[in-house]
């Protein structure tokens, strides 16, 4: 199983983005769930990636051809892909991935989450897209789609396709029950 995360190539302003990023990615590696992520060295992609690598995961990155430079291709990793464009880039990492999850970032993250979470509604695919609200920063966010839920813009039960929590570890057992059974061997809990 493998969890596609986006996240910022900028570190934020606080400390605790970056020790969210370190937990999930430790989190992931113990519980043998693969990173998929944006192919960077810097910022929080760079944390998590560093993160699952030291705790013996399996990370694979995505990275454009032009922001190799940018965003600092990380080496480290157990495979990185360059592709020319970024719709290649994510559609190589939503096909890689059995689920998605999005922590703090900007513009970017948001794009990747938002087209994520619209191919789940369109029926383009079945993974889970969650949201990690670290530090209320996505409150703005969550109080903007429950007002277009509220003026019949989004149905609930397409807003509920978007799981949000604050705990990493709840965040990711919400995300591996709605894994398909196909991939039930490889849930990645330590009790299975």
């Amino acid at each position: 199983m493998r969890i596609c995360v986006y996240l910022g190539s900028s570190p934020g302003r606080l400390p605790v983005y970056s020790e969210i990023a370190h937990e999930f990615g430790t989190l992931l590696a113990k519980r043998g769930i693969g990173l998929v992520y944006g192919g960077g060295k810097v910022g929080l992609m760079g944390v998590i990636a560093d993160a699952v690598c030291g705790a013996g995961g399996e990370v694979i990155g995505v990275i454009p051809e032009a922001l190799r430079a940018r965003e600092r291709d990380h080496q480290g990793i157990t495979e990185l892909h360059v592709v020319k464009t970024m719709h290649e880039r994510k559609a190589m990492m939503a096909n890689l991935a059995d689920g998605f999850v999005t922590l703090p970032g900007g513009i970017g993250t948001f794009e990747e989450m938002f087209e994520a979470w619209c191919w789940s509604q369109l029926g383009y695919h079945d993974k889970p897209v969650g949201l990690l609200d670290v530090g209320d920063i996505f409150d703005g966010l969550k109080t903007l789609i429950d007002k277009v839920v509220e003026e019949g813009f989004l149905q609930p039960k397409h807003r509920s396709m978007l799981l949000v929590e604050k705990d990493p570890e709840v965040l990711l057992d919400r995300i591996i029950s709605y894994i398909p059974p196909a991939n039930e061997h490889w849930l990645g809990k330590s009790d299975v």
